[in-house]
């Protein structure tokens, strides 16, 4: 996450979760399907002896066009059919999502049973989301803070995007509530890098002065949708933040996010944050471009 208020003219960059998650999962497989531990034993028992189905894995944190790409290669489909599938697929979205699920394709493991279609798996996975999203404690959860669900989902996304560990996702979730009472624009690079269809650590000045409703730099308030597909921890940070005055955040190395509402201290964090990138690309001839 970069947050530069005030004067914004400092841009500092924050590892985001969604990334290296999505990189990780996306670079072996493309898709995350596990089979039982007796799945494989019973095809020698002879014909006629059913073995149970496959399990597609949705983890936490995917976007929508990753869990379309997984779909497609766990039903063994031409790339790009579950995506056209969202418009037959009869999904019970709330009506703010208007036809995008993005959000509502719940982390989960998938059975994905002899006739699974990309309209049926999708189903399922919404669904999901709904029994979980539409609980009483949800909904009170949601009005307490003054929105509504889906807000609380828009806010979780960014929340399982933004956080480094569990631990960290109350936190998160109090700056993004802190910034939006204060009048200050979001400034997260992970609801940038969804706009700009991107998984990327490194944000430079030009890019936050993009034209997209995502750029959460130039546009007050959430952005007009989820950003990804938030678990269970991440929505109950959304919905009972930890308290704090926090309005900056940064990782400067796994295990050290510091939170502050002071921005003189959060530039020392980000010059901290800046040795360490600085440190790395001296040991790694492959290593990413510094912040800017």
């Amino acid at each position: 996450m970069q947050m530069n208020t005030p004067p914004r003219k400092t841009i500092r960059r924050k590892p985001i979760r969604l990334t290296r998650r999505g990189r990780l999962l996306l670079g072996v497989t493309g898709a995350v399907v596990a089979g039982t531990a007796v799945a494989v034993p019973l095809l020698f028992l002879g014909r006629g002896v059913p073995t149970r189905p496959a399990v597609l894995v949705i983890p936490e944190g995917w976007r929508t066009s990753q869990v379309y790409d997984s779909v497609d290669k766990a039903l063994a489909l031409p790339a790009g059919s579950t995506k056209q599938a969202v418009g037959t697929a009869g999904l019970k979205l709330p009506g703010e999502a208007q036809g995008n699920p993005e959000g509502y394709l719940f982390p989960a493991s998938y059975p994905l049973a002899k006739g699974s279609t990309p309209q049926s798996v999708l189903r399922s996975m919404v669904e999901t989301a709904n029994q979980k999203f539409d609980m009483a404690p949800v909904a009170a959860g949601a009005q307490r803070n003054a929105m509504n669900v889906y807000q609380a989902v828009t806010i979780a996304s960014i929340v399982q995007a933004e956080a480094a560990n569990p631990a960290d996702m109350g936190k998160v979730a109090r700056v993004v509530f802190n910034r939006l009472q204060n009048g200050m624009p979001l400034q997260m690079d992970s609801t940038l890098n969804y706009g700009l269809n991107r998984n990327t650590l490194n944000t430079t000045v030009n890019d936050t002065r993009v034209q997209s409703p995502y750029n959460s730099y130039q546009r007050m308030g959430l952005p007009p949708t989820p950003i990804d597909s938030p678990g269970e921890d991440a929505m109950r940070a959304a919905l009972n933040p930890t308290p704090g005055n926090w309005l900056y955040f940064v990782t400067v190395k796994p295990g050290d996010t510091r939170f502050t509402a002071d921005y003189a201290e959060h530039q020392r964090n980000v010059a901290d944050f800046n040795a360490v990138q600085s440190s790395k690309a001296q040991r790694s001839p492959h290593a990413s471009p510094l912040p800017r």
